[in-house]
């Protein structure tokens, strides 16, 4: 039988070869990971969809946040559950508010971390929809000045980047006019600009309290269906001023990953959900698959699609199988 005189195999011989000839990293140093903080002392309120994940008092934010540290994650993602809410979600904005609390609180105890403040309203709105609702639908404009106002809020606290999820038209520019005007010119803007109307949001709404009251959020989260658009966002947001882009869900989403990458050679990000984290984690407690490979590999292939930086819930355990 021929054979040709170069073999694949060659080089999969055994681990320390494979190791000198892989094409893809994946290190603790390219992730981040979502903490979601709320009012009280000693708070540690496990997310029943959310396996080990927790909604935190800011002490045990704190304590979570040195731990995260120490592993070698350079930062975090924080979400904020608020006391009260309203129509116009006005506490998101208020410089007493969780957030706000809890940045300075971090900076203080952990300022070597990297905090990302997530800026949209859900969390903040009675109706749980990303902005102010007028005549049943998401104003885009009116949403525009509060999403402006939080995102400052948030850098006054100290916060090291913004990262608007909300997806209204034109809040990159927004943002980045509120923030140079008040001197925060230095303050980086991570947009998720491609962000996806989803099924694999429903573990997250649990933890943020974020579930919208009446309809969805298909009249501002992107169509499933549509490649071209994601690309048109993203230049659309650098135009107007983001740092980094950030496509989201992940895993259903590697072509959109790999083709922003492509277009726009720009710091990208790319945000393994709520979802996809707790399928991994229900089929693992079945016994139906190894999680420590699963993750690994789902999160080898976010990078080998094109992501700078890694969104994920799995941050903590990965860090700490990669260390071991």
């Amino acid at each position: 039988m021929y054979f040709p005189a170069y073999r694949m195999r060659r080089l999969r011989q055994n681990s320390q070869m494979r190791q000198l000839v892989h094409e893809t990293d994946l290190l603790p140093s390219r992730l981040i990971y979502p903490l979601f903080v709320t009012h009280g002392k000693d708070v540690r309120a496990p997310v029943g969809s959310m396996p080990g994940c927790y909604q935190l008092s800011i002490n045990n934010l704190v304590r979570e946040a040195k731990e995260v540290r120490e592993l070698g994650i350079p930062g975090i993602l924080l979400f904020g559950i608020p006391a009260e809410k309203d129509e116009a979600g006005t506490s998101a904005y208020d410089g007493e508010g969780i957030v706000q609390m809890a940045v300075a609180a971090l900076k203080d105890e952990v300022p070597d971390l990297l905090v990302i403040t997530d800026v949209c309203l859900c969390e903040y709105t009675s109706h749980g929809h990303c902005g102010i609702v007028q005549d049943g639908d998401v104003d885009n404009d009116l949403t525009l000045e509060m999403l402006a106002k939080m995102a400052l809020s948030h850098a006054e606290a100290g916060a090291d980047i913004i990262a608007p999820s909300d997806m209204m038209d034109g809040r990159v520019a927004a943002i980045r006019s509120a923030l140079d005007n008040e001197g925060f010119t230095n303050t980086p803007i991570m947009s998720y600009a491609a962000k996806y109307a989803s099924s694999f949001y429903g573990p997250f709404r649990e933890a943020a309290d974020s579930t919208p009251e009446f309809g969805d959020r298909r009249s501002y989260q992107m169509d499933a269906r549509n490649s071209d658009e994601a690309v048109r966002e993203c230049l659309l947001d650098i135009d107007e001023g983001a740092d980094i882009i950030m496509v989201k869900p992940a895993l259903p989403y590697l072509d959109i990953i790999c083709r922003v990458k492509q277009e726009t050679k720009f710091p990208l990000a790319a945000y393994n959900v709520s979802g996809e984290f707790s399928m991994i984690k229900a089929a693992a407690e079945k016994g139906w698959l190894d999680e420590r490979g699963a993750v690994l590999e789902a999160l080898t292939a976010i990078r080998r699609a094109g992501a700078d930086i890694i969104i994920t819930y799995h941050a903590k355990e990965v860090a700490g199988w990669l260390a071991g």
